[in-house]
C-alpha cells in the first residue's frame, strides 16, 4: 500500500502544473455550489463523493481545496495508477487494491486513521465510489461499499461525517476548446443516530449522484450558469486569436 507522504514544495508545483493544463486543454473550469460548504464544523471530516467519466477526474481536486476550502486533501487512488505516479502520495494520495480484499481494507482503515487524525484544518478525503472509468451518461451506476464503511466507522469513533455529492461533466458549448463543469451538493453530516448501514448508504450516494448528474446535464443543456464560478479560464484558442487578429486589422466583414 503507498501511504501520503506531503510535500509543500509538490503542492506548489502541482497548483502551477494543473492549473496550466486546464488553460491548455479546455476553455474554462466551472463550478457549481461551493458557497454551500463554508459553514460546517471544521473539526468534522468530510467525504466528497463523485462520479468518474474522465482522465482528467481527480486533478482539479488540489485547485478546488486552495480556492474554496482550506482543508486537509486526501484522495484514493488505483495502486497500479499511483505507483507509476508516484509523485501524487506528495499531494495527498494513496492507494486501493480493490481486487484484494485485504488490501482494501486497510486502504479503509488508513482512510479512517486520516480522518481522524486531529487537525486545525478540516480533513477531506476525495473518493470515486465507481471504482474505475465509465461514460458519464451510463446508468446505474454501480458503486463500491468501501465509501459506506469508512462512513460507518467515522460515525461509531466521533461526531459523524458530512458527505458531499460531486459530480463532473465535459461539454462542447460556443468555443472549440470543451468546458468542465464541477457541481457541488450542499453537505449532509452522518452521525450513528441516522446511519442505516453500508448497503442501504451506498444505493443512497449511487442513487444522488445519478439524480446530480441528470441535473447538471440539463442546467448545461438549458445555459443555466447562474452562480457559477471560473476556476481556471482556458488560453485563447485558434478561433479566438482569429477573430482578435480580424478585429485588430479590421477584418471582421463588416461594411465600412
Amino acid at each position: 500500500m503507498l501511504k501520503v507522504r506531503r510535500s509543500a514544495l509538490y503542492t506548489l508545483w502541482f497548483r502551477w502544473y494543473s492549473r496550466r493544463q486546464f488553460a491548455k486543454h479546455f476553455n474554462s473550469l466551472r463550478t457549481f455550489g461551493t458557497e454551500q460548504l463554508q459553514n460546517m464544523d471544521l473539526s468534522i471530516p468530510i467525504i466528497f463523493y463523485m462520479n468518474h467519466a474522465y482522465w482528467w477526474d481527480g486533478f482539479w481536486s488540489q485547485l478546488c481545496t486552495e480556492a474554496y476550502f482550506k482543508q486537509n486533501l486526501f484522495i484514493i487512488i488505483e495502486y497500479k495508477q499511483l505507483v507509476r505516479y508516484q509523485f501524487f502520495t506528495r499531494l495527498g494520495a494513496f492507494s486501493i487494491v480493490r481486487e484484494n480484499p485485504r488490501e482494501a481494507i486497510k486502504t479503509i482503515n488508513y482512510a479512517i486513521e486520516l480522518l481522524s487524525s486531529p487537525s486545525p484544518k478540516q480533513n477531506a478525503l476525495w473518493i470515486f465510489p465507481q471504482g474505475l472509468i465509465e461514460h458519464v451518461d451510463k446508468r446505474p451506476l454501480q458503486f463500491f461499499g468501501g465509501t459506506a464503511k469508512i462512513v460507518e466507522q467515522l460515525c461509531k469513533k466521533g461526531k459523524g461525517v458530512y458527505l458531499c455529492s460531486l459530480v463532473t461533466r465535459v461539454d462542447y458549448l460556443e468555443e472549440q476548446k470543451p468546458e468542465m463543469f464541477l457541481s457541488f451538493k450542499a453537505p449532509e453530516l452522518l452521525t450513528a443516530e441516522n446511519f442505516a448501514g453500508v448497503k442501504p448508504l451506498t444505493s443512497e450516494l449511487q442513487a444522488k449522484t445519478e439524480t446530480h448528474l441528470d441535473e447538471l446535464k440539463l442546467r448545461i443543456q438549458n445555459r443555466e450558469f447562474a452562480g457559477e464560478h471560473y476556476l481556471v479560464e482556458g488560453e485563447l484558442s485558434v478561433n479566438k486569436r482569429l477573430d482578435q487578429f480580424k478585429a485588430l486589422f479590421g477584418l471582421n466583414g463588416g461594411k465600412s
